[in-house]
């Protein structure tokens, strides 16, 4: 067996990290062989495979997955060794990805993440704010904001926040279109919603909570451009209050008779426990929802998120 190169696992985390060779080289300051060499020199020390390569980039096996865990946790000491010994405040570094849904991660966190980069400068935040679940077992993301608690997995999760949608539609459409009294007249006026074979997770086929009957005549996968849809008054649309509140456009339609709520988790794989980025990152989240809640329901719905405790302690 060759001897153990502690230099190879800081090509190991990059790879890790950014799931590409040449992403990696870049963050290390070197080119992609010279990534590649270390990582093929780890793995035959180690007599294990580390990655799965496909023409998508790597992503980590079982062994692969211990390792990453035992790494940061290397890493992590290191730095507290050097804030220790060198008497110097110890600077968070490292990649951190956030996945999340369009609606929250674009609208709601985006905002907000340039004041956590302020506080961490050597911190790289990542936001892939998509519709769609996110795997953290594959490190697509290492935080995950879902529509639903998981019941599998090595992962743990904290409550962030309910939150409300209602119908909306633009005042323009609305001074010329038939007067809605009812659920029952709903149904003349054209629906902004999701295409149905492209909603990622139950919680959003909501159209059935509003009327049995409706079926959106203009679709699309992207809330961004729902919302664009209904200010435009192409029709009626369900939307989170947390978005349409931003626009003065927008009116409530049957706000007593027909109110939804949802919730938003937080999750993360049971490694990031160990990982001092990852919880910074969480904990960012948590009180920035916390902080700003009141966006997120209207007056008299849903409840308070949990608090965020470190799993560490």
């Amino acid at each position: 067996m060759r001897s153990f190169d502690w230099n190879d696992l800081r090509y190991f985390l990059a790879v890790a990290r950014t799931g590409r060779l040449t992403a990696a080289a870049q963050r290390m300051g070197t080119d992609h062989a010279t990534v590649s060499r270390h990582i093929r020199t780890l793995e035959e020390t180690l007599g294990a495979d580390l990655f799965n390569r496909s023409p998508r980039g790597y992503s980590l096996t079982d062994a692969g997955e211990r390792l990453l865990f035992q790494t940061e946790t290397m890493e992590s000491a290191a730095a507290a060794i050097h804030n220790d010994i060198a008497g110097e405040k110890y600077a968070l570094s490292g990649a951190v990805r956030i996945g999340a849904p369009d609606g929250f991660g674009a609208f709601f966190l985006a905002p907000h993440l340039g004041e956590l980069s302020r506080r961490h400068p050597q911190l790289e935040l990542q936001i892939v704010a998509m519709p769609r679940i996110f795997s953290l077992s594959k490190r697509e993301a290492d935080i995950a904001i879902g529509l639903e608690r998981p019941d599998k997995g090595r992962l743990f999760s904290r409550k962030l926040v309910d939150y409300t949608l209602h119908v909306y539609a633009a005042r323009s459409y609305l001074a010329e279109a038939p007067t809605i009294a009812r659920r029952e007249d709903l149904s003349s006026h054209p629906l902004i919603g999701y295409i149905p074979e492209l909603v990622f997770t139950p919680k959003l086929d909501y159209v059935k909570d509003v009327g049995e009957s409706l079926v959106p005549r203009l679709s699309s996968s992207n809330l961004f451009a729902q919302l664009a849809a209904t200010r435009s008054g192409a029709g009626l649309c369900i939307l989170p209050d947390f978005m349409a509140r931003s626009s003065p456009d927008l009116v409530r339609v049957l706000p007593e008779a027909i109110e939804i709520v949802r919730t938003f988790w937080i999750m993360a794989h049971v490694d990031a426990r160990e990982s001092a980025r990852i919880q910074t990152v969480m904990s960012f989240i948590s009180d920035l929802v916390k902080a700003n809640r009141d966006i997120f329901w209207s007056k008299g719905s849903g409840e308070a998120c949990e608090p965020f405790s470190d799993p560490r302690s």
